[in-house]
């Protein structure tokens, strides 16, 4: 029966409830209004906190700096005033080694204890007190450090907890990690393991979001569901995390064995994550508030029951995602079933539709290959609209995401839907409504099986939507109410909305448009979930009519809308953010200086260097070794006049040969103001590398064995650093050689000659080799 204007009409009121409760489902997100400086002194206050981010922040403070020193003193007053046993712990860490190289720091981390009335166990509360090297890092981490140098006051304000609470605020981090495997390694509160509460940000603004967990998180889940104000987190983002190689002072806990527990972040905002711009002013305090929200709920929670029960691995990983300010939650057992559940329903789906004539077989083999086209090309639009933004605007190039997001996400969400109607515009009377549904749902299912294999936290995704559209749809195919079909698409797609319409607006801002095409993939789904509710817009011939123009139009008006709408979204956005003084275009540069050739270049690993940036370089040329933060991976370069620098001093403490092995000992010691690293890199011509100290720590034996070792110590001290070498091989007979290169790095450009200032709206970039000066030179020893 032909579509009536009024069908349309009721399909137009079926759509906008359910981009109403897209809008719900997204504003349901966001963090809360920041409480004032006089709230409850039980409660926790984002006006309390940010006062400490204001002193945390005031200025660059990397580890090792002097206004480091001045955070760490801070640090131990405040503590040590709310009534905490406070210690520095002054060591040196190592990690991110592997054959051949490792990375070590001299570190000190604040440790307090709150003891606890009866314990069971301890609860950490983890966050790191440096800052990079580039921006004061008010958001990375002086908002985490914050958040919980304000819970703490709280706790303290309350009754006293039943387990032991130590508050570890690490150091190095940027650098390396090192500050939490120091502590890991080598403190005594770190013996027993515990149960790990870590805050972090990759961002300014945006929900904090729970986003890694240890293995076996069930019990865990359970805790944060119940107890957390601010319930965003997801076993999708729990298991992509586990596949990327990003780590946090939290992957080293997890490492370690002893601990378990969660992570937390806040990602949006991610054009000054790591930038001068990452100043106090820039921070979203809603964000901070629903950061010491869950951070004050959780330690409480967990503070008062028998952490026995959390504090190692559960028979298995829970499934978890938010839902309108709630979360959906259930154990991973049950992610098999249901994606089997929608694989059989989606049969009988098939039968269904074949049984009564709406879909023969074929017709629905044909919308399930079909179906595969947006599931394509909606991700392909939307990386395509990116690469059409760096054209148009060759600063977002070396960009995660722009400044002013907003605009820009509309319109890729209106983009993946323009996409997906166009496509079914074209097909629906060629196929027929039915069989497209049906093909989409089919996919659905198979997403949810290959996601229940692969990422079981992420089957949840397509196995929620599969089974309310095919509910949906096989009530209103066998009652046959347009009515009925009609409310069917609206609860089914009711279901979509609120599974994949918060994953398309948290993983837009994790991933940044520049990699859009993951967080499009689900706004596909969505879509192709939406079917049965976008059908009811368009309009099929009125035997009544001469011609089908008529419809014809109707119907191409609602792809040409959304499409319309992106356009629109688009220039909004290209009006809207736009580079300025506290918005700047990014720019990585180097400079490096060999002092065994006496050349000096200019370098970036700027995949396409902006005009400033590019300014310095030259084509084809290279840099001649390898130098700390620009090796694998491509490095751009350019002539640069020689400074006047000084390379490391090495000073050569013994050389012999005891037994059959070769020791070397060795000071290196800078000669140039606030180094902040040092990269000694020993090659043996003719035996191998077997053991090694650094500042009195062991090198990790991963590093071991090969005929070199390059060791990246960060934080050295103003006398130098002592390194002790074991060599075997030929080597310890007097054959082959043996060499010393040494590089220090220092921040900052300024005063080098042909350096010229950057404009304005051109700022370093957030990387951790921006503005860095490299001197190396080499030691023969023999």
């Amino acid at each position: 029966m032909p579509a009536s204007r009024s069908s349309r009409r009721a399909g137009l009121v079926v759509v906008l409830l359910l981009l109403g409760l897209a809008a719900w489902s997204v504003v349901a997100l966001q963090p809360p209004a920041p409480a004032g400086a006089d709230a409850p002194a039980q409660e926790f206050s984002a006006a309390r906190a940010y006062a400490q981010v204001q002193a945390i922040a005031a200025e660059t403070h990397v580890a090792g700096s002097e206004a480091d020193d001045r955070v760490v003193d801070r640090l131990v007053a405040t503590l040590t005033g709310l009534g905490l046993d406070t210690r520095v712990q002054h060591a040196v860490g190592a990690w991110q080694y592997g054959p051949g190289h490792t990375e070590m720091a001299r570190v000190q981390n604040v440790v307090a204890v709150l003891p606890g009335s009866a314990p069971t166990g301890r609860l950490f509360l983890m966050a790191h007190h440096d800052s990079v090297e580039t921006g004061p890092g008010a958001a990375d981490d002086a908002a985490g450090v914050s958040a919980l140098l304000e819970s703490v006051r709280a706790l303290t304000a309350g009754p006293q907890l039943r387990n032991d609470v130590v508050v570890v605020l690490t150091d190095a981090e940027e650098a390396c990690l090192c500050g939490a495997e120091a502590f890991a390694d080598s403190h005594p509160l770190a013996s027993g393991g515990g149960v790990v509460l870590n805050v972090e940000a990759r961002g300014t603004t945006g929900p904090p979001i729970m986003f890694e967990t240890s293995l076996g998180n069930v019990d865990l889940a359970k805790a944060f569901a119940s107890a957390a104000p601010h319930k965003i987190a997801s076993s999708f983002a729990v298991e992509v995390y586990r596949a990327l190689p990003n780590d946090t002072d939290f992957s080293v806990l997890l490492a370690d064995g002893r601990f378990t527990g969660m992570n937390t972040a806040f990602i949006d905002g991610a054009a000054g994550y790591h930038t001068p711009q990452d100043r106090p002013e820039r921070l979203d305090q809603g964000t901070l508030q629903a950061m010491g929200d869950n951070a004050l709920s959780l330690a409480r929670e967990l503070g008062n029951r028998d952490l026995g029960t959390v504090d190692g691995p559960a028979a298995e990983d829970a499934t978890y995602f938010p839902v309108l300010g709630a979360l959906a939650l259930y154990p991973g057992s049950w992610v098999w079933p249901l994606a089997a559940a929608a694989g059989v329903l989606v049969l009988l789906l098939v039968w269904v539709l074949r049984r009564r004539g709406d879909s023969p077989l074929r017709w629905t083999l044909a919308g399930t290959a079909l179906a595969a086209v947006p599931l394509v090309l909606g991700p392909l639009a939307v990386h395509g609209l990116w690469s059409a933004l760096v054209a148009v605007r060759p600063g977002y190039a070396s960009m995660l995401d722009p400044w002013r997001p907003g605009p820009y996400r509309l319109a890729a969400v209106a983009l993946v839907a323009g996409v997906v109607l166009l496509w079914y515009a074209l097909l629906r009377r060629r196929i027929g409504p039915a069989s497209l549904a049906g093909g989409a749902l089919v996919w659905l299912a198979v997403l949810a099986v290959v996601l229940a294999a692969l990422a079981p936290g992420g089957s949840y995704l397509a196995v929620w939507p599969a089974l309310a559209g095919v509910l949906g749809a096989l009530v209103a195919v066998l009652t046959g109410s347009r009515v009925v079909g009609a409310l069917a698409s609206l609860a089914a797609g009711g279901v979509a909305v609120v599974v994949l319409a918060p994953t398309v607006a948290l993983f837009f801002p994790a991933l940044g448009l520049s990699r859009g095409a993951a967080p499009a993939a689900a706004a596909t789904m969505l879509a192709l979930a939406l079917l049965p509710a976008f059908e009811l817009l368009f309009a099929d011939p009125d035997p009544r009519e001469k011609s089908a123009g008529p419809s014809r139009l109707a119907s191409a008006a609602v792809p040409v809308a959304a499409l319309a709408t992106a356009a629109a979204c688009t220039v909004a956005g290209l009006s809207v953010d736009t580079f300025d003084e506290t918005h700047p275009v990014p720019s990585q540069l180097v400079y490096v200086l060999d002092k065994d050739v006496g050349a000096a270049w200019w370098a970036t690993t700027e995949v396409r260097p902006g005009a400033y940036t590019a300014g310095y370089l030259r084509e084809g040329e290279e840099l001649p070794a390898e130098y700390p933060y620009l090796h694998d991976r491509k490095v751009l370069a350019g002539p640069a006049d020689v400074a006047e620098l000084p390379a490391p001093e090495v000073t050569v403490a013994s050389d012999s040969v005891i037994g059959s092995r070769r020791e070397i000992s060795v000071r290196v010691t800078p000669r140039r103001a606030d180094v902040r690293l040092l990269t000694i890199e020993l090659t043996v011509d003719g035996g191998t590398v077997v053991a090694s100290r650094v500042a009195g720590r062991a090198v990790p034996d991963r590093a071991l064995g090969q005929h070199s070792l390059r060791i990246t110590f960060h934080a050295p001290p103003d006398d130098g650093v002592q390194a002790r070498f074991s060599l075997g091989g030929d080597v310890t007979a007097g054959k082959g050689s043996v060499s010393l290169r040494v590089i220090d790095g220092s921040d900052g450009l300024e005063g080098l000659p042909g350096f010229t200032p950057r404009p304005d709206d051109v700022d370093a970039a957030g990387s951790h080799s921006s503005d860095l000066v490299l001197v190396s030179a080499t030691t023969p020893l023999g």
